[in-house]
C-alpha cells in the first residue's frame, strides 16, 4: 500500500453516492478526520483541498445519465476530465466503455480514483497529467462541475471546444456554477442531486448535462 492509499483509507469511509445506489466510494463523512480539517490546516500542511473525497453533484449526474443510457459510452473511448473521485469514469467502465481514462492533477485524487475503481471491480486508467493541450484520442469526454472558477474555465474551455471540433462528444454537467458558458451548449438532461449544507448552500442541486458545441 502506498502512502497516498494509506492516507485515503485513514481519512475516509466507504459510502455510496446518493444518486447511484451500489456505487461504493472512499468518501469523507462527518465521522472522518478530513471532513473536520479546516482550510487553514490543509494549507499549513501543503495539502490541496480534498475535492476527491466528496461525491460532487456534477459527477453524480453524469454517472446517472450514463447508467440510464449506457449507449452514451458503450464500446467507446472515454475520458473523465477533472474526475474528482472518479464517479463518471467508474460508471462508464461498468457500462461497457472500451477504454476509460480519468485525469486529475492532485496525486491524492489519482490514488483515490484507482482505489474507487478497484472497489467497484472495474479498470480505469488514472492520470495526474494536465490533459489540456493533448490531441484528441477519445470518443467521449465527461466533465463534471468544472466551471466554478474563471481561471479554470479560461484554461480548459478552448481545449474542450477543440476536442468537440475534433469529433469527441464533450458532456459538461453543471449545477449552476457562475462561470458556465452561456452559449455553445446544447442541454440534454437535468438531474436533481441530493447534497448537504457542508458542501453546498442547499440540500439539493439541479444539474444540467449539456453537449459542448465546437464553435
Amino acid at each position: 500500500m502506498t502512502q497516498a492509499e494509506a492516507f485515503i483509507r485513514a481519512q475516509t469511509a466507504i459510502a455510496e453516492a446518493p444518486l447511484l445506489p451500489g456505487l461504493r466510494l472512499h468518501l469523507a463523512t462527518e465521522i472522518t478526520p478530513i471532513w473536520q480539517a479546516s482550510e487553514a490546516f490543509l494549507q499549513q500542511h501543503g495539502m490541496e483541498p480534498p475535492f476527491w473525497a466528496f461525491a460532487w453533484p456534477g459527477g453524480q449526474a453524469l454517472g446517472r445519465a450514463i447508467r440510464d443510457a449506457p449507449a452514451l459510452v458503450r464500446g467507446k473511448r472515454v475520458l473523465d476530465f477533472a474526475a474528482g473521485c472518479g464517479i463518471a469514469a467508474i460508471i462508464a467502465a461498468q457500462c461497457g466503455a472500451s477504454l476509460v481514462e480519468a485525469s486529475e492533477i492532485d496525486p491524492l485524487a489519482v490514488a483515490a480514483i484507482g482505489m474507487n475503481a478497484a472497489l467497484n471491480g472495474v479498470s480505469v486508467l488514472a492520470s495526474g497529467a494536465d490533459m489540456v493541450g493533448s490531441a484528441c484520442r477519445w470518443d467521449v469526454i465527461l466533465a463534471g462541475d468544472v466551471c466554478y472558477e474563471a481561471p479554470m474555465v479560461a484554461h480548459i474551455l478552448p481545449w474542450l471546444r477543440a476536442m468537440a471540433a475534433a469529433g469527441a462528444e464533450v458532456l459538461i454537467a453543471d449545477p449552476g456554477r457562475a462561470y458556465l458558458p452561456r452559449e455553445g451548449m446544447a442541454a440534454l438532461s437535468t438531474h436533481a442531486v441530493p447534497t448537504s449544507l457542508e458542501l453546498e448552500d442547499r440540500m439539493e442541486r439541479l444539474v444540467t448535462i449539456a453537449r459542448l458545441l465546437p464553435f
